[in-house]
């Protein structure tokens, strides 16, 4: 077999539901693995969002997969899983911890069927420690991991964040580790286990705020808004401009001065009390009122095209809409269009991870319908005859709850 991308010729079963698992799964399948997604009778969480289609952000992550549904709640369907098992080689599950155990497909059981196997585990706390049992999603773990007391007004509550950041931060941790896992497979010849706690990769996201901790600073402050975590900088806000608001950030002492220069303020240059990155910070209040006055005049595209000629960190805040048809994710193609045999079409990303001599990231297949492929599967890897896939549907153990016949 001719290998054009990093994991041709691998098989990955991805047990993973919601965000986390699905897009580890999605990584290996742009880098060239077959990726089948396991699934219950009743699907991905996501996919029961909605019977009559499937969900967008099932759809968004789970392109070149293919869906075969298991019911381990049967001793043939998990004898049909433990046989794709020895052909695997790597198994991705963000379960709680434990429940692959509870199931008798834990770890230990699979590492002895295939000690090639490397299996990737990513819970919400871990499989220790005093949180291990906790109920975790992306909105728990963001409350533990400190991201939603850091997010939101002074004066205001606790925010979590728009966006689901644990969930999809644990994700890309947890295919990190299975690439790592794989290359030591090749140089040892053994699998082994792979494991992620979303509590840990969110923690480290609030790195400004946890670095004025480490550094014994008092007074931390729990909210900053749009301001810096630790109130160190300045200006670094979004400011509103005639048609929406921009982010601007000088991180450095030249952006300072360049943005001075080209707004022609040598006053704001003169003055001492701004001529350092600390004295800028002590009068935070004062040059947010002096950069808004003067981004109120302008457009974002204006203050955008001003200050990125100056070399100085802006941004426009885009919207969602915005996002979905940016004209530089445009021009670098992330958005392709695929044909869902029940969607339609629809716009989906590639991946973010360019291997520049890899192999083009490409979509060869939508996200699958519900248990798809199961038949195909199990008839390719497994041998499985007409005779057999029909037995295994007439006991329910491959057919989905909605194609399930009224007993």
């Amino acid at each position: 077999m001719t290998i054009r991308r990093p994991l041709d010729g691998m098989l990955v079963l991805d047990l993973g539901q919601i965000y986390n698992g699905p897009y580890c799964g999605l990584q290996l399948a742009f880098m060239g693995a077959r990726v089948l997604k396991i699934e219950p009778p009743e699907g991905d969480v996501v996919r029961r969002r909605k019977r009559e289609v499937e969900p967008y952000p099932l759809v968004m992550l789970n392109s070149n997969k293919e869906s075969v549904v298991l019911d381990f709640k049967q001793p043939r369907g998990k004898e049909l899983f433990l046989a794709l098992v020895e052909q695997a080689d790597v198994l991705i599950e963000n379960f709680a911890a434990g429940v692959m155990d509870r199931l008798g497909l834990g770890y230990e059981v699979l590492s002895k069927l295939n000690p090639r196997l490397v299996y990737g585990g990513s819970s919400g706390f871990g499989l220790d420690g005093p949180y291990r049992d906790l109920a975790a999603m992306d909105v728990t773990i963001q409350a533990m991991s400190g991201i939603t007391n850091a997010t939101g007004d002074a004066d205001g509550p606790p925010t979590k964040a728009g966006a689901a950041v644990c969930d999809f931060l644990a994700g890309i941790h947890l295919c990190a580790g299975i690439l790592g896992a794989l290359v030591q497979r090749e140089r040892t010849g053994k699998g082994q286990r792979v494991e992620v706690a979303m509590h840990e990769a969110g923690a480290i996201s609030i790195a400004s705020a946890l670095g004025a901790v480490m550094d014994g600073d008092k007074n931390v402050p729990d909210r900053t808004g749009n301001r810096h975590p630790a109130l160190a900088m300045a200006p670094y806000n979004t400011y509103r401009c005639s048609d929406g608001y921009v982010a601007i950030f000088t991180s450095a002492e030249r952006h300072w001065v360049s943005m001075c220069e080209m707004l022609g303020r040598e006053d704001w240059l003169a003055n001492p009390e701004l001529a350092t990155t600390p004295g800028r910070a002590k009068n935070m209040a004062m040059i947010d009122d002096m950069v808004g006055a003067w981004t109120i005049t302008k457009t974002k595209d204006e203050v955008l095209a001003l200050l990125n000629t100056a070399r100085v960190p802006c941004a426009p805040v885009k919207t969602a809409r915005e996002v979905a048809y940016d004209p530089h994710l445009e021009a670098r193609g992330f958005w392709v269009d695929v044909d869902h045999p029940r969607r339609g079409k629809t716009r989906v990303p590639i991946s973010p991870i360019r291997l520049h001599t890899g192999g083009k990231s490409e979509i060869k297949r939508p996200a699958p319908t519900l248990g798809q492929h199961t038949d195909a599967v199990l008839g390719e890897l497994l041998g499985l005859n007409a005779d057999e896939l029909t037995r295994l549907r007439s006991d329910e153990v491959t057919v989905p709850v909605t194609e399930r016949k009224k007993k």
